[in-house]
This record gives C-alpha cells, sequence and structure tokens, in this order.
C-alpha cells in the first residue's frame, strides 16, 4: 500500500480514501462526518479544518491488498446467521444486531481465531446472552486502512455464523407446595416473581396448583397441570432434605426420566428437572420465592431456547454465585450470559 499526504486544499476534487470521523464532545456525538469516496469540494474546507484535518491521505493499493470497508463488509456477510442483521461498514467497522428477542449463540473459538491476527479487533457479547432487537451482538473492525488480502482469507475460513435463537412459546404452570402455604398461613411469592420471568421470555402462565407436603398429592397437581396443556410446571419448595421434603419423590413419582437433580449453583443447588411425556417438570428450591434470580433462571432460558440438549450443569460452577447478578431484566443480566 503507497500512502501519500496532500494538503486539504489540494485535495479539492479527490475522493476520500477513508471515513473521516468527527467528535463533538459538547453533543456527546462522534461518527463518519465525511464518507469514504466523497469528492473533496472548497465548502468542505471549512468543515475539514474545525475537524483538525489540514491533509488527507491518499491511498494507492496493491493487488494483494484489501480496503477496510470491503474487508469488514466480507467478514461481517461470513458471521451474519439467522436472527442477525449487518450494520455498516463504516469506518473499517461492521456490526451485527440482533432483530429478535431470543438467545445468541456462537463459537466462542472463533472469536479467538479471528483475534489471533492483530489487524483486526473483534469484540462480542458474552456466550448465550439474551437479547432484545436492535441489541448489539458483535462488533470488528479493521486496524490498518487496507488489509492483506490473505488475512481477510484467514479470518472468513475462521468464521461460523453467529445466529440469535428465538425463545419458544412455552406455557408455563405452578405447583405450589407446603402445609403453610395452602392453608393460608404464608403467602406464595413465586408467582410474581414467575409472571415477570414470562413476561421477558414471552412464555405464558398455564395454572397454578396449592398442594400441602404429601408426594401423591404434589404428583396428582403435576399430572393435572400436564394434561391441560402446560410444557413446564415448577413445583416450588419441598426441595431440600428435611422429613416434610417430598417434591423429588413426586417428581420422581411423575417422570420418565430425571435429567439432573442438584446443580453447581448458589442460590438454587437443588434445582431439579425431569422429563415427564412431552414436558418438563422442575423442582425449584425455596430460594426461588426469596430471591429475584437463582439457578432456576439459567435452566427457564436453556428450555425455552430449545437448548435442553446443550445442558451440561457441570459447567453451572464458573459463575455460579447469583449473589454477583443484578436484580433486573435479563439483557442486562450477567447471570443469563453464563454458559448453558
Amino acid at each position: 500500500m503507497k500512502v501519500s499526504t496532500i494538503a486539504i486544499e489540494d485535495a479539492v476534487g479527490f475522493p476520500l480514501a477513508h471515513d473521516l470521523t468527527q467528535v463533538d464532545a459538547e453533543k456527546g456525538t462522534k461518527g463518519a462526518r465525511f464518507r469514504r469516496g466523497h469528492l473533496v469540494s472548497e465548502g468542505d474546507l471549512p468543515v475539514l479544518r474545525r475537524m483538525g484535518r489540514l491533509n488527507l491521505t491518499v491511498l494507492d493499493l496493491e493487488e494483494s491488498e484489501v480496503h477496510e470497508d470491503e474487508a469488514a463488509k466480507s467478514l461481517a456477510e461470513t458471521l451474519c446467521g439467522e436472527g442477525l442483521e449487518i450494520e455498516g461498514p463504516e469506518e473499517g467497522r461492521c456490526r451485527l444486531v440482533s432483530i429478535r428477542k431470543g438467545i445468541v449463540r456462537f463459537d466462542p473459538e472463533t472469536v479467538k481465531r479471528i483475534n489471533l491476527d492483530r489487524e483486526w479487533s473483534f469484540g462480542t457479547c458474552p456466550a448465550n446472552a439474551v437479547v432484545e432487537p436492535g441489541s448489539t451482538v458483535a462488533a470488528f473492525r479493521i486496524l490498518p486502512l487496507a488489509l492483506e488480502r490473505a488475512s481477510l482469507e484467514r479470518a472468513v475460513e475462521a468464521a461460523r455464523p453467529f445466529s440469535v435463537k428465538p425463545f419458544l412459546p412455552l406455557r408455563v404452570a405452578l405447583v405450589t407446595t407446603g402445609s403453610e402455604i395452602k392453608a393460608g398461613l404464608v403467602k406464595d411469592t413465586v408467582r410474581e416473581k414467575l409472571d415477570r420471568k414470562l413476561d421477558e421470555l414471552g412464555g405464558a402462565f398455564a395454572g397454578q396448583r396449592f398442594c400441602g407436603d404429601g408426594a401423591a398429592e404434589i404428583g396428582f397437581a403435576v399430572r393435572e397441570l400436564l394434561a391441560g396443556g402446560a410444557d413446564i410446571v415448577i413445583c416450588t419448595g419441598g426441595m431440600s432434605v428435611d422429613a416434610d421434603d417430598r417434591t423429588p419423590e413426586a417428581i420422581r413419582s411423575v417422570a420418565d426420566r430425571v435429567l439432573f437433580r442438584g446443580v453447581p449453583v448458589m442460590p438454587g443447588s437443588n434445582l431439579m428437572l425431569a422429563k415427564s411425556g412431552a414436558g418438563w417438570v422442575i423442582g425449584a428450591p425455596a430460594c426461588a420465592a426469596h430471591d429475584e434470580r437463582t439457578a432456576l433462571d439459567r435452566l427457564l432460558i436453556a428450555l425455552f431456547a430449545g437448548l435442553e440438549r446443550d445442558i451440561d450443569v457441570r459447567n453451572w460452577g464458573v459463575g455460579g454465585l447469583c449473589s454477583h447478578c443484578r436484580a433486573c431484566v435479563f439483557p442486562d443480566c450477567d447471570f443469563a450470559r453464563l454458559p448453558v
């Protein structure tokens, strides 16, 4: 690449070799004031001077080189999968932006491989982030004005598509256990928390049953709700080791198979998941009534995204302290961004 510099007065009539950024600290804005290819005019000179531009760059690319914008666009087209759109290129940068609510899926090794070449700067949201329409999933830029074609080819070869997997429209029911709640001595607080979670995930509430501590009564309620159309039944409470904690026994009685009981996440380490017919049965520890975010949230995200085959609870220990999670909506919640 041959790079030469000319005074702006001598650049009138020449096309710009790259975007020119203007920063307005008073307005808090930053962006391309003039685009690549713009023909410099006499009227542009006062603006360029206010931008601190007294000289402009003229590029003469070699056959083996690719302009920054063309390189960014090529990589973006390779990376852009379902549920995403490309914004850019601008100043050698592109962004992948979500067009729907869902969970971000990508191979982190892709990012590592591309960033091995220090001419690229590639950053993403965490894997399995929950995003809204308009959320930036990944952004990258080329650091020089031009890139060797071989470097672009290496990046494209290393790239694997990103996607945003939409949430399934699941119906979720509650079986609230405990003689103290059934008798009205203690108020149930799980329902209102579940309503917020369903609103975030796009699910629907499918009913609630109040049961005592007997396994047979709990099992009957679960079967009834599944038969009524619930995709997921959450049994709250009775998941510990006390004499009256019969919920795991009840879940086993209705289950075709138990996928796990116990996860390396706190609060919520006694979480349980079972399959009954086409439906899911969850045993949620009592912390679900007290804490806004628990192991239950991670499990619901995975099930709503249809990622049950990817669940490996052994991986949940890293970042498994929910005390570090802010009580907020999913798009800003670090806990929701951990691997499923």
